[in-house]
């Protein structure tokens, strides 16, 4: 099948499919070959930072020579970039390789009278199988959606399990407790299965420490006593770590997130305990000062920024990052419908005044109105909101509008794709 009915069959499967659980997915990977029994897989889960830590672990890994797969969501612009082969998007003809085998193994499910794999599940297969093809030998997998039902919980057992923090996100799939969020997210941990975790609140704290324990499984917390800021310089953050371990040096990120350095410190125990002894720290520091993580507080033009952003912990996180020179912006928000956008709305209004504030809606019947937003937006600041019925006419006005002023994209990883795809075909003047 050629790439473009290929990723056209794909977009359209939550049209005709259903949610699955565990076992529909394990049988999937069976008519696949079971390619993940060939890989040695490190499991990520968390409500924020858990794409940073599997693009920080698959990084380290390269440094160490290993051959990796990297499987995470959404894609910003282009699906392919869901599977990471060796820190390369998978190309057109490996993604159809895939895409075909994948497509036979969900026929023959069907004609077993089975459901066909839901979008998520059928990306999945597609990476284990494209991973298994090519030789990888690790495999970094982010789960989709908590981790005790996601689809990557099929891919048992894994090698080690990391959890990043915990937040308020999708709560009605998760429950609206951080305890009942954290036991889904702690379902990635499997018997024996070593864990490290980011410590989040007590409630999540204990739970994730509570699922270790009846799992018999070593647990790890990666607190912020593991490292110390040094400061913001140059478009990077700089860190230094606690353990002799990793040496006497600073340490940097090719990103000015201050929530980033425990996202890196995660991704460094895991990578500890992978390597102990054999591992070179000293390449690790080099792999994550070059590491550019698309979408996360990323300079994509001259003092324009896209993150993503989209809940309630993650726009905190963002505020604590924009530093005091930079007030006096302008703030591009979109979010899904399904998102706390008005507490996202009055953290940025109260926590980063702007000079102006653009709202979008994002492609498709998940975006939250425009209009709506604008609305929202006013209850809580007196400057300027503008609503545009599109990102492109969003980012026209921004632009148009912009004065020497840093445009910062917030609220949706759809909406920084969508900037992100713009800026890359040139439309950012205001005649779009």
């Amino acid at each position: 099948m050629r790439y473009n009915e290929a990723v056209g069959y794909i977009l359209d499967i939550p049209r005709f499919t259903k949610k699955n659980d565990a076992a529909h997915t394990k049988i999937f990977l069976k008519h696949l070959g079971d390619p993940q029994n060939s890989l040695k897989v490190i499991h990520v889960a968390g409500t924020n930072g858990k794409g940073s830590v599997c693009a920080y672990l698959d990084a380290m890994l390269r440094s160490e020579d290993r051959r990796t797969g990297l499987f995470t969501s959404p894609h910003l612009v282009k699906i392919n970039e869901r599977i990471v082969i060796d820190g390369e998007a998978a190309g057109d003809e490996a993604f159809c390789e895939a895409f075909d085998a994948a497509f036979l193994a969900a026929r023959e499910m069907e004609k077993d009278g089975m459901s066909h794999p839901t979008f998520f599940e059928f990306l999945l297969g597609m990476a284990l199988y494209a991973f298994h093809r090519a030789g990888v030998e690790y495999a970094v997998l982010e789960t989709g959606l908590g981790g005790r039902l996601d689809a990557t919980s099929a891919v048992e057992p894994p090698l080690v399990c990391a959890i990043t923090s915990i937040g308020y996100d999708h709560t009605q799939y998760l429950g609206d407790t951080l305890a009942q969020i954290a036991s889904e997210k702690a379902g990635i941990i499997r018997p024996g299965v070593p864990v490290f975790y980011t410590p989040s609140s007590q409630e999540s704290d204990r739970v994730i420490e509570q699922t270790a324990g009846k799992n018999k499984s070593f647990c790890k917390k990666i607190g912020k006593d593991a490292y110390e800021i040094l400061g913001i310089k140059d478009k990077h953050i700089a860190f230094s770590c606690s353990s002799d371990y990793y040496g006497n040096t600073t340490w940097k990120l090719n990103n000015t997130g201050v929530y980033q350095p425990d996202n890196a410190m995660l991704a460094l125990e895991v990578m500890r305990y992978l390597f102990a002894e054999k591992g070179r720290p000293q390449r690790w520091r080099e792999a994550l000062a070059d590491l550019k993580w698309a979408g996360r507080m990323e300079e994509v033009l001259p003092g324009v920024y896209v993150d993503g952003a989209h809940n309630i912990s993650a726009i905190e996180g963002f505020v604590k990052s924009i530093p005091e020179y930079a007030k006096g912006n302008i703030i591009l928000f979109s979010a899904a419908r399904d998102k706390e956008y008005e507490k996202m709305a009055a953290q940025l209004c109260r926590g980063l005044p702007a000079d102006m504030y653009i709202v979008t809606q994002i492609d498709g019947d998940r975006g939250a109105e425009a209009e709506l937003l604008g609305d929202i937006f006013r209850k809580y600041t007196d400057q300027p909101v503008i609503a545009a019925e599109s990102a492109a006419k969003a980012l026209a006005y921004a632009f148009e509008h912009r004065d020497g002023r840093r445009i910062y994209c917030v609220g949706s990883l759809y909406l920084t794709g969508r900037i992100k795809g713009l800026i890359q075909e040139g439309r950012t003047d205001a005649g779009l």
